[in-house]
């Protein structure tokens, strides 16, 4: 082995571990900023935190963007960070960060099956297997009581559904950018997404939520803020950052292995906090967890890093 080949090989580990522990903390980040704010602002404040930061990069492109472009740039802006930044916090009002990081790893299934129904990709036998067996995961989570047993599909906790939404968004938005952006590049994409959708979070933050008034008078409201801070400029800007790194210099088999070590940073962090996972919810993990990595499974052995 060369050794520039293992320079490259230990970099993208350490990456990998790094976005594992900014994403999987970032369940637990928007659980402390529901402590003082409401979810739309948790969700704005998450997305002018990030765009704020990526600044120096969006500005300077701007002016060599086609109509075309810029159109486009907003509808990935939307579909892959305003809606979701607003859809996990609406779910973790009812549903624990753990929980809510394991149905995250949905993604990569929802990829699939939105670009079979949507875009006019193959969905194989495989990846029809992890999508069920996935989806009884889910339906286990979502159905399991904290006092133990199942509830009836009525019973469902519908806060699950917003994590699915969030899901299905980053879904569309990955096929967007893939068959609608040939020239940019994928941190341009990512920033000048960002910077596309700093107005209307801007707007509804200030004009259409009481954050301003929280911050004067609740006694809490900075020390959530930081943690807010912490989520949109590390667990937004920087994590798309470093995710860009690694997808360009890795394998995509390597780049989706985040998918599977998310969870797990998720619960332990969960836990430590002092939630209850109990028989039923580990079934549940399970589930999803082995339903994405068989319909994410490729059948060619891994590329080498």
């Amino acid at each position: 082995m060369s050794t520039t080949h293992s320079e490259n090989s230990l970099k993208n580990w350490a990456l990998l571990v790094i976005l594992t522990l900014i994403w999987g903390t970032s369940f637990i980040l928007i659980k402390r900023g529901l402590e003082v704010f409401s979810p739309g602002e948790v969700g704005a404040y998450r997305m002018v935190a990030a765009a704020t930061l990526l600044l120096p990069l969006s500005l300077p492109k701007l002016k060599n963007l086609s109509k075309t472009q810029v159109k486009n740039l907003l509808i990935a802006g939307l579909l892959g960070s305003f809606f979701p930044a607003f859809l996990f916090p609406m779910a973790q009002t009812q549903l624990s960060s753990s929980l809510t990081g394991v149905l995250n790893a949905l993604t990569p299934l929802f990829v699939v099956l939105v670009g079979a129904l949507f875009f006019d990709t193959k969905i194989t036998r495989r990846n029809g297997l992890g999508l069920l067996i996935a989806f009884v995961g889910v339906i286990i989570l979502v159905t399991y009581k904290d006092g133990g047993g199942w509830d009836s599909l009525t019973g469902i906790n519908a806060y699950g559904l917003f994590v699915i939404a969030a899901c299905i968004c980053y879904s569309f938005n990955l096929h967007v950018i893939k068959t609608r952006f040939t020239k940019l590049k994928s941190i341009e994409i990512s920033s000048i997404s960002l910077l596309m959708i700093l107005p209307l979070a801007l707007i509804y933050l200030f004009a259409g939520t009481q954050f301003s008034y929280k911050l004067v008078t609740h006694p809490h409201a900075w020390e959530a803020l930081g943690y807010l801070t912490i989520l949109g400029m590390v667990g937004t800007a920087i994590a798309l950052v470093l995710f860009n790194i690694m997808v360009k210099n890795a394998s995509p088999f390597f780049a989706s292995l985040v998918t599977y070590t998310i969870p797990i940073v998720a619960i332990m962090w969960g836990v430590l906090d002092g939630e209850v996972l109990l028989i039923g919810h580990y079934i549940g993990i399970a589930g999803v967890i082995l339903g994405v990595w068989i319909g994410n499974r490729k059948k060619q052995s891994a590329q080498s890093i």
